[in-house]
């Protein structure tokens, strides 16, 4: 698919924007009252602190690997010919419920301030035994908002004991899938499932991705997800123009008898390449990804995930995105096939589960300390930092429970985000406003 419609629709744009307005819901059962346990302001982190191009700890070069074509074909040739985006979403028959429809367990991971202007959330038979984990939207597929002329949502998740952390997929457990959700109708969205996979066999099968889906960005027609699957791997990349059909509903994942099967689903996503780490398991590994328009040319940012109970600091990495029309939806390299960060920065704040910057400001959502508890937003730049602040004792445990990946989605003003089965979206305005 040839990338399109950056500018040429922007009237569309402002029409669009009017739409969302006008359904935008008054969620009011996102939990208003916060535990004792909670109660106690954490210390702010301060201000971000560069790091030089010339520090080691900054430094996360990337070494870009290509999947060969001729596997690719290989694969196509086998299954069929691959489809696009709107074959899947014509294939999107399960029903996201409105928030009216959700269970107040299941409200209560929302943010408490500020609050969800539009939330859904996804069956308990499809998503039962998995977890979510990141979101982009065709918001970060192209700036008018859409793709094809589709508005979409990509769910991520994967399979294992609710609640996780970001270490790793326990033994047998880890496949990663994603949901495909048709968002044209804001008060009627569906969706169906894909499988993430890796070629292997020189592209004559396939085996299930393994490994936590905590951070994923759609840019143009490639996907990139975070993964943690190797001692090296750091981002896999997926063609959202090479997606294949599965041929046999079988729970097996890759070749059998009779045709390919994904585990149950309808459709699979070989991987076309991957991003690997300098170093071995030790080394720094982006955790969390979302795209930020507002450089030039347009960036990846990027955060690692550091536990509460250390005393290291968070590192914050912002890699370029090629402007090359051959290299659509990938990191800018140099000669070497490596992406280095354009910039590096260190923060206190701890268990960073999303990642969002826009200009100087990042925006950092920290997990909660305890189950069933509420996260902390944090805003911060090189001067200081700002959390929200909630309740009658100003706590600033007011983000969601399970906190998720942040895509913002630039034509509406929206930032997306999931908590649990919960997917949100809220004005980045109403963010600023509660972060003053």
């Amino acid at each position: 698919m040839k990338h399109r419609g950056r500018h040429r629709r922007r009237r569309r744009g402002r029409a669009l924007r009017a739409t969302l307005a006008g359904t935008a819901l008054a969620l009011t059962a996102a939990a208003t009252l916060i535990s004792a346990s909670q109660a106690t302001v954490a210390d702010a982190p301060g201000a971000l602190k560069p790091l030089a191009a010339s520090d080691a700890s900054g430094r996360l070069p990337l070494a870009e690997h290509r999947v060969p074509g001729r596997w690719l074909n290989r694969l196509a040739s086998e299954m069929g010919p691959p489809v696009g985006v709107g074959t899947v979403l014509e294939n999107a028959d399960l029903p996201l419920r409105d928030a009216a429809g959700c269970s107040t367990a299941e409200k209560h991971s929302l943010p408490v301030e500020p609050a969800a202007t539009r939330a859904y959330c996804f069956g308990g038979s499809d998503t039962r035994g998995w977890r979510a984990g990141a979101v982009t939207t065709s918001g970060d597929a192209d700036d008018d908002g859409r793709w094809d002329g589709n508005r979409v949502i990509l769910s991520g998740w994967t399979r294992g004991a609710e609640g996780g952390s970001m270490d790793g997929p326990a033994p047998g457990q880890g496949l990663a899938k994603v949901a495909f959700v048709d968002a044209n109708e804001p008060g009627a969205l569906r969706y169906t499932w894909a499988l993430l996979a890796v070629p292997v066999d020189g592209g004559r099968d396939y085996r299930g991705l393994v490994s936590p889906l905590s951070g994923m960005v759609w840019y143009q027609d490639k996907l990139l997800v975070t993964t943690r699957e190797g001692d090296r791997d750091a981002l896999y990349v997926y063609d959202m123009d090479r997606i294949q059909r599965a041929t046999v509903e079988s729970d097996a994942v890759g070749r059998v008898r009779g045709g390919w099967a994904a585990h149950g689903y309808r459709f699979v996503l070989p991987a076309v390449g991957s991003y690997t780490l300098p170093g071995g398991d030790d080394a720094a590994r982006p955790a969390t990804v979302s795209l930020d328009r507002s450089t030039s040319p347009d960036s990846l940012v990027a955060s690692e995930w550091v536990p509460a109970d250390t005393d290291r600091r968070t590192r914050l990495w912002r890699y370029a995105l090629s402007r090359d029309p051959a290299r659509s939806g990938l990191l800018t390299t140099d000669s070497s096939g490596e992406a280095a960060p354009v910039e590096a920065y260190e923060t206190k704040t701890a268990d960073v589960r999303g990642v969002l910057a826009r200009r100087s400001d990042w925006y950092l959502d920290r997990a909660a300390g305890s189950p069933g508890g509420h996260g902390t937003l944090w805003r911060q730049d090189t001067d200081g930092a700002r959390a929200t602040e909630c309740g009658t004792d100003e706590t600033r445990h007011c983000w969601s429970g399970g906190s998720g990946s942040l895509s913002y989605w630039e034509e509406t003003g929206e930032v997306w985000s999931q908590s649990g089965r919960m997917l949100f979206a809220l004005p980045l305005t109403s963010m600023d406003r509660a972060l003053r």
